[in-house]
């Protein structure tokens, strides 16, 4: 009796073993699976990120700039962060306006651009005025426009002062906040939002012939043929889509002409059309957008702007350096008319006789270009 019954038990457990291991192979051969159909690298596409030095910063001093970068308390009145308009869910730019909105909602006169792999940007902001990442972290945050800070001391006393801070400054630098600290820091994270893997990469750089359909191989032709590489560059090893130059478009030259009318209430029910010329005359002087003339001073390069890469750029609107264009076949059908014509254009811009077909594969194209590891920017920007 106690032997049938042993007998019994064994085989209920040989069943219970061969179903557990049954479903151990078929999760392991599921993991498999998706091992294999995973995203591309978020890498794949890109050229090899250059490191001041050639020393790479340490996971330390790239967290410490993460969380600096994410901190509303650099700014004066604890509302303004790296992050309020360089948003990580929103590609690390801003959706919502054409032009960011700074501290105690002061305009900023230009559109803010992503972060995005701004690792490989040669020039930064854009006119092009800075030329490292480290050089440019502090400029947001003395401008009284965007951040407000008054002084750098005034924020490292502040960076000093909070507890939280005392620990991770102590273990990636072995000191309290610096200018040259927090500079690196934030340029140190900032190096690390590597955004390629897109679709087209997978098609183009990993082979894979069934990575974009056919409107979007359409799209990818079109883009060659009209032109849109010669500023949007790519190569056979790599593609930042960007030459690193300045172009005049003419958007910066026509809102430099156009004498905008505002609506200036002087009692209920009663207001007056003003032109901000003649607001300009009682107040501030409201300058123009100049563009790359405004960091050289060289007449030639009045009204142009960096081309921005195209990586991302679903993501990322509204576009142009006003956020003039709010989707990309606004964009498209800018460049098919070719710009606006005024004496600096660049003579690269010419009309183009593409169809309305022809342009919704170049659109289609353009968002075959966003990473597939916009999750992952999102979940690193936000951990605690």
């Amino acid at each position: 009796m106690q032997y049938r019954a042993r007998q019994a038990h064994s085989r209920s457990f040989q069943r219970a073993h061969g179903r557990a291991l049954a479903s151990l192979i078929a999760l392991v051969s599921a993991l498999a699976l998706h091992a294999s159909d995973r995203s591309a690298p978020a890498t794949l596409g890109l050229p090899e990120v250059t490191w001041p030095n050639s020393q790479r910063a340490s996971p330390a001093q790239i967290e410490l700039g993460r969380k600096l970068f994410m901190d509303r308390r650099l700014s004066p009145n604890n509302t303004m962060s790296c992050a309020m308009c360089h948003i990580p869910e929103q590609g690390f730019a801003a959706n919502e306006l054409a032009t960011a909105v700074g501290i105690n909602g002061r305009s900023v006169k230009r559109n803010a651009p992503t972060m995005l792999n701004v690792a490989f940007n040669q020039f930064l902001f854009w006119d092009g005025r800075e030329t490292s990442l480290e050089n440019q972290v502090w400029q947001p945050i003395l401008n009284p426009n965007e951040m407000g800070n008054a002084s750098v001391q005034a924020v490292l006393d502040r960076i000093n002062a909070l507890p939280d801070y005392a620990s991770p400054f102590e273990q990636a630098y072995g000191a309290r906040a610096t200018r040259e600290s927090v500079a690196h820091a934030v340029a140190a994270y900032e190096r690390t939002l590597l955004a390629g893997g897109s679709r087209f990469d997978r098609w183009f750089y990993g082979k894979d012939e069934k990575a974009l359909n056919e409107l979007e191989q359409q799209g990818f032709a079109a883009f060659k043929r009209f032109g849109c590489a010669q500023c949007h560059a790519y190569d056979e090893k790599s593609a930042l889509f960007t030459d690193q130059r300045f172009h005049n478009t003419g958007i910066g030259w026509a809102a430099a002409r156009n004498d905008k009318t505002y609506t200036v209430p002087l009692a209920p029910g009663v207001s007056i059309e003003v032109k901000e010329s003649e607001l300009a005359s009682v107040s501030e002087p409201i300058p123009a957008d100049e563009g790359r003339f405004e960091a050289t001073r060289n007449e030639a390069e009045r009204y142009q702007y960096k081309t921005p890469s195209l990586r991302n750029v679903a993501l990322t609107a509204p576009y142009m350096h006003d956020g003039s264009l709010p989707t990309l076949e606004a964009v498209i059908e800018f460049y098919a008319n070719g710009g606006i014509d005024n004496p600096g254009r660049d003579a690269l811009l010419k009309r183009l006789a593409i169809t309305a077909e022809e342009k919704r594969a170049l659109a289609a194209f353009l968002r075959a270009l966003t990473s597939e590891d916009q999750r992952e920017w999102v979940r690193r920007a936000r951990a605690e």
